[in-house]
């Protein structure tokens, strides 16, 4: 399995190479060459593996060079007990009969990156040591993906972490998991701006290639494959634990800002897994909701970017949008690039010729909720089925209920543990989420941050000043 670049300009390179590079040197995102295919029959044969068991039969359709023992020890390892809560590591909650949660946030710090994270944690290691090399992850974060990064790469051998965080816009939960941290390895910058301005730094630095090749830059936001392919899995257990034979339907509802978790689902359609809808759900930034709906896509300026309470989706420009478009525009690297390159100049695209194929071929639809829906949804699943949901799973909720259909299982994707949005849970039901017991200390934990401007030069002599050489 050789992957290529969405804008067209990458020679084709293994798994290990595109893992340590993040951003393709045509400023593309990395995808196979084609989606591996999984018969019924392979499916039905995968009804018995635990959870590392499957991720290592997933995974090692994506990875072809690492040799499959020694990524089944990976997978091993990544999901092994004590590094997540559940022993199933992805439980199925079931509210009511056809309608439950996909429990992806029984990991170290609550949230679904951790699925992804751990596994990345374990591969770039192996990579790295077999290469005797070293590696600086730049990343950019909303909430969850800095701390499930951080927790998952600390003190890992060969690897430093730059995390560029929103100032001010994360909750003080989330702040204090990732700033507590006082590893050596571990650098958190807070940025004065919204994600996207943490974002946009990333990119600057990745596409400045003398600066990526002399200081050994790589990614851990979804732009990395390893992240997105690790995220495959747990659709495929998802639908196994939801049904009980060849064929049947399952949908999908997921909470989406950086398009990266129900990417992953897109891709696991394309692989053959048998999905009915998948459910893209939105805060009040919902440029992705708009595109589904109209087939244009037209992110917004900072300042038109809306600090909610689901803040991990409060994002307008979605780096992994990229790659469905490409899927969209039958893989032409060429039309990709010229769409970006409008939309640099213009400030949007219309793909509104191909509307019908969204749901038709692909299973997409969308919706949209605000605040107040999030209390609404919040209040009645902790009434009606005495259950906590965070405020991401609540917009997934909410979406999903318009999106149900008779017959078919809908798994709604529990992206955070509702203690990491404490204020917001207390508004909803009158009293703060519970916190786990081995979190309890964390708001009165050091923390280390440094605050800067949205500037990619202070980010770029930060890291000049800070990384191994």
């Amino acid at each position: 399995m050789n992957y290529v670049s969405t804008r067209g300009g990458m020679k084709a390179q293994p798994f290990s190479d595109i893992l340590l590079e993040g951003l393709a040197p045509d400023g593309g995102l990395a995808m196979p060459e084609s989606y591996p295919q999984v018969s019924a029959e392979t499916l039905e044969s995968w009804r018995a593996l635990s959870y590392p068991e499957l991720a290592a039969k997933v995974l090692g359709l994506f990875v072809t060079d690492i040799p499959a023992d020694e990524l089944s020890a990976l997978t091993a390892r990544a999901y092994a007990p004590g590094v997540f809560d559940s022993e199933q590591v992805v439980p199925v909650k079931e509210l009511e009969p056809g309608f439950s949660l996909l429990g992806l946030s029984q990991g170290p710090t609550l949230a679904f990156k951790d699925m992804a994270m751990q596994f990345l944690g374990q591969v770039f290691e192996y990579v790295l040591t077999q290469r005797n090399s070293t590696l600086n992850i730049v990343g950019a974060t909303s909430g969850d993906t800095g701390s499930a990064a951080e927790y998952a790469l600390r003190g890992k051998r060969g690897v430093s972490v730059f995390m560029l965080s929103p100032y001010g816009r994360m909750s003080a939960f989330q702040r204090a998991q990732m700033y507590s941290l006082q590893d050596d390895n571990i650098h958190n910058l807070s940025v004065k701006g919204v994600f996207d301005d943490c974002q946009d730094i990333v990119k600057a630095l990745a596409g400045d290639l003398e600066f990526k090749s002399k200081w050994h830059l790589g990614a851990v936001n979804s732009i990395n494959w390893a992240r997105i392919s690790a995220q495959v899995v747990y659709y495929f257990w998802g639908w196994l634990r939801s049904t009980n034979q060849a064929g049947q339907k399952v949908s999908f509802a997921v909470p989406s800002g950086n398009f990266g978790n129900i990417l992953s689902g897109h891709i696991a359609r394309q692989m053959g897994l048998p999905i009915a809808k998948l459910v893209l759900a939105t805060n009040e930034n919902n440029v992705l909701e708009e595109f589904f709906r109209t087939g244009v896509y037209r992110p917004r300026g900072s300042e038109q970017t809306y600090a909610t309470s689901s803040p991990s989706m409060d994002i307008s420009r979605a780096s992994n949008f990229e790659r469905f478009v490409f899927d969209l525009l039958g893989r032409d690297g060429s039309k990709v690039k010229a769409l970006w390159e409008q939309l640099s100049k213009e400030g949007q695209f219309d793909l509104s010729e191909h509307l019908p194929r969204f749901q038709e071929e692909f299973g997409f639809v969308a919706g949209a909720s605000s605040h107040q829906d999030r209390l609404n949804t919040i209040a009645q699943v902790n009434q009606q089925y005495q259950t906590l949901i965070d405020p991401h799973t609540a917009d997934a909720v909410k979406v999903a209920q318009n999106f149900r259909e008779e017959g078919i299982p809908m798994l709604v994707l529990e992206t955070a543990l509702p203690a990491k949005f404490s204020e917001m849970i207390e508004e909803a039901i009158g009293q703060p989420a519970p916190v786990p017991e081995h979190l309890r200390g964390l708001a009165d934990l050091p923390q280390k941050v440094v605050v800067m401007d949205a500037d990619v030069a202070q980010v770029r002599r930060y890291i000049e000043e800070h990384a191994p050489t």
